[in-house]
């Protein structure tokens, strides 16, 4: 697929950190980001890292709107091998990932790969195939691939409901 005809809009921007609640109330206090979102855990069904079955490595996360681009802040949980060590050390901020929201999962990938990308973890969030392209070598940073489904549809939704108008009032929050 030619570059220009595939989808060409980032959606989420992401950053490794040492301290979830410090990295939000640095967001909160030098963008107005937010509100933040928390995910004490996230899992993926029939998931792989590198080619070896395992879920994604322990985390936690925090994702808030800053106009229409989501802000995902990770906080790594321990030293398991996986993604959140392959792009820069665990214990300093670091930018980790784009977020490209797609409808074709596999041509997606497929590009990626084309320009020498190589799938660095892959498997099924809440029943959607998600994975991480390690663009690093091309891009320096990795690419996460998301297929559009109804259930990020609607928590997407959510993010974006609670950052307009927000008032700063409430900005850590959870779904549900």
């Amino acid at each position: 697929m030619i570059p220009s005809m595939r989808n060409r809009q980032y959606m989420q921007m992401a950053w490794v950190v040492p301290d979830l609640e410090a990295a939000i109330a640095q967001w909160l206090k030098t963008t107005g980001a937010g509100p933040f979102f928390l995910f004490d855990a996230l899992h993926f069904d029939d998931a792989n890292y590198r080619g070896t079955p395992m879920d994604i490595a322990p985390c936690r996360a925090a994702i808030g709107q800053h106009g229409d681009m989501q802000i995902e802040l990770i906080q790594p949980l321990d030293n398991s091998p996986g993604i959140w060590g392959d792009v820069g050390p665990r214990d300093k901020v670091h930018f980790h990932h784009t977020g490209l929201y797609c409808t074709d999962y596999e041509a997606e990938k497929a590009a990626l790969m084309a320009g020498g990308a190589e799938v660095a973890f892959e498997g099924l969030m809440m029943g959607a195939k998600t994975g991480y392209v390690d663009t690093t070598p091309t891009l320096g940073f990795m690419t996460e691939i998301i297929t559009a489904n109804p259930v990020a549809e609607q928590v997407f939704a959510a993010f974006r409901s609670a950052a307009e108008g927000w008032d700063g009032s409430d900005p850590i929050r959870t779904l549900g």
